[in-house]
């Protein structure tokens, strides 16, 4: 029985959760064989400082987690999920053109702000669509799941880029391009291949955010909200990986590997952490995410060398895969059915504030005082958050 365990579990998820995480590998291989090679691009072509990196890093990505808040609100209004899902993935796939024409900075933004902002639309309806499609007692294995289909893309991608880089002799752009192919197949896949279930009417719509509505997120949910934005504090955005990588030595073009070793830990990892999630308390395995972090970015900050780095980044694709599906799990065991998608959008517009903080500081720490004080910030952070999940118990309802 111990033997078949694995496979009767994924033979139980529904089709839905299937196709949802396949749409997300398909957009992750798109974004990441951009993703994997912007920061250098920006650094080496357009001449750009680290700060602005981190800068531009931390705006992309809390735009992505704040806009999630008004799309989870809306797919809640709606009583409909797919469609802003779909479009989401839509201006995800039509902004990549944009980063192979960029003349300079301007354009670099406003493709990143429209990448970032089509995450943002999608990402809290598609969260809710997997909370709705799952049974229960398989939720974690479900999140699980998408988040490892999800994680494989993230290293099929910068493994695609470096590919490429080789191809066409480091020119940047003409990756980009090719970047465009599996995002459009990401669209096409989700509009044809998944049949959202169907949800009750709700007698009389009301807005999802209006006070009474938020009343009925209670103390649990809260408390998940809170420590999902202590994370994202102390994990900074994964650009600073890759300048890293660049500093040890490793050669230009192969440099999206260190992304692909650290998505290839996180993929392999994020489903049997998310089965584990079912069976085992959520507070013991959230304080290992954040040692394993501590334990990254120690190693990150003392050891330079290349071995050094895919070490640490080794380690920082467990912590990944210890916590993401499990942040995501907790989020829907804690908010009511019908305000999934509202509770996803406040989640991560707490995690989008703490991304815009976390890379800003770690751009200024890099360019004041080198490399080695932005991971050991990182890992203080870390130990911060530890320490208050030593001394303020969840509720109840939040951990099993």
């Amino acid at each position: 029985m111990t033997q078949t365990a694995p496979t009767s579990t994924l033979r139980q998820l529904p089709g839905g959760i299937w196709v949802l995480g396949f749409v997300s590998l398909l957009m992750d291989i798109s974004s990441e064989m951009v993703h994997s090679l912007l920061p250098m691009f920006m650094v080496t072509t357009l001449g750009t400082s680290v700060f602005v990196v981190g800068l531009i890093e931390g705006l992309a990505e809390s735009t992505a987690l704040m806009v999630k808040v008004f799309s989870g609100a809306l797919s809640d209004y709606l009583g409909k999920r797919k469609g802003l899902a779909v479009l989401g993935y839509a201006m995800g796939a039509l902004s990549k053109p944009l980063f192979a024409l960029a003349p300079g900075m301007s354009l670099v933004v406003t493709a990143r702000l429209i990448d970032r902002v089509g995450k943002g639309i999608r990402g809290a309806p598609r969260d809710a669509l997997v909370a709705d499609i799952a049974p229960a007692h398989l939720r974690g294995a479900a999140f699980g799941l998408r988040q490892s289909l999800d994680t494989v893309g993230a290293f099929v991608g910068p493994l695609l880029g470096v590919g490429l880089m080789l191809l066409y002799a480091n020119d940047f752009r003409a990756v980009f391009w090719w970047a465009v192919i599996p995002g459009v197949l990401a669209v096409a896949l989700l509009w044809l291949g998944l049949k959202e279930p169907e949800r009750p009417a709700p007698a009389q719509r009301s807005n999802p955010i209006q006070r009474a509505n938020l009343r009925r997120l209670g103390a649990a949910y809260w408390w998940v909200v809170v420590i999902g934005a202590v994370f994202t504090l102390a994990r900074f955005s994964e650009a600073f990986l890759v300048l890293r990588a660049q500093q040890s030595g490793i050669a230009m073009a192969l440099v999206p590997l260190v992304m692909v070793a650290m998505n290839l830990i996180y993929a392999a990892s994020a489903y049997p952490f998310g089965k584990l999630s079912d069976r085992m308390s959520h507070r013991t395995l959230l304080a290992l995410g954040l040692v394993v972090l501590i334990a990254a970015d120690i190693v990150l900050a003392s050891f330079p060398s290349s071995t050094g780095v895919l070490l640490g980044v080794a380690l920082w694709g467990i912590h990944m895969g210890l916590t993401q599906g499990l942040l995501a799990t907790m989020v829907a065991d804690t908010a009511p059915a019908d305000l999934r998608g509202t509770a996803y959008g406040f989640f991560n517009l707490m995690s989008g504030v703490a991304m815009l903080v976390a890379s800003a500081l770690a751009g200024l720490l890099w360019d004041g005082w080198g490399a080695a004080a932005t991971f050991h910030a990182g890992a203080g952070f870390c130990v911060l958050a530890l320490l208050g999940l030593a001394w303020r118990a969840p509720p109840r309802t939040a951990i099993r």
